[in-house]
């Protein structure tokens, strides 16, 4: 399988929109979360625009995306969370696509990407529970759980070192 990685352009918005949906659904989360979690699996072109956004597609689609934000806002449910920094905030792939290497390859990519271009030593991730033990693999610390927009859910939060 070739497996291209390439900047996000602001056409993709809905495909990438679709990758987030179909693998945050994979882990059977109730609709219910689904439905909260609407507006932060919604890619927008603005998006887009003001965020690193890198895809990987084969010759026919795109099977998966990572996003990294400098300063995270959350805007959800009238709180305002700011958490200053560099974040992964999505990193989504097509569920056909999992244990084939498209993970690895995007952490193999920021770990290189964000010390050398943005001159920054970590980058933090907002960690799904179903994700915890490919995080753990890949080499990114526990730092402490953070609340979840979804009420009384906790979610972890780990850190990239780099150097």
């Amino acid at each position: 399988m070739n497996i291209l990685v390439r900047d996000a352009c602001k056409n993709d918005s809905s495909d990438l929109t679709k990758v987030a949906f179909e693998a945050k659904k994979y882990w059977n989360y109730p609709e219910e979360y689904i439905e909260r979690w609407k507006h932060e699996l919604t890619i927008t072109d603005s998006y887009i625009n003001s965020n690193i956004v890198r895809i990987s597609e084969t010759e026919t689609e795109i099977v998966g995306f990572y996003s990294i934000v400098h300063t995270l806002v959350d805007q959800m449910f009238g709180e305002v969370f700011v958490e200053k920094g560099y974040w992964l905030d999505h990193m989504f792939i097509l569920p056909e696509y999992h244990k084939k290497g498209i993970g690895s390859l995007f952490i193999e990519e920021i770990k290189e990407l964000i010390p050398k271009k943005y001159k920054q030593n970590e980058l933090n991730i907002f960690v799904d529970p179903n994700a915890e033990g490919f995080y753990v693999k890949m080499g990114a610390k526990f730092v402490r759980t953070s609340k979840s927009s979804i009420p009384d859910r906790t979610i972890p939060i780990y850190c990239f070192k780099f150097n």
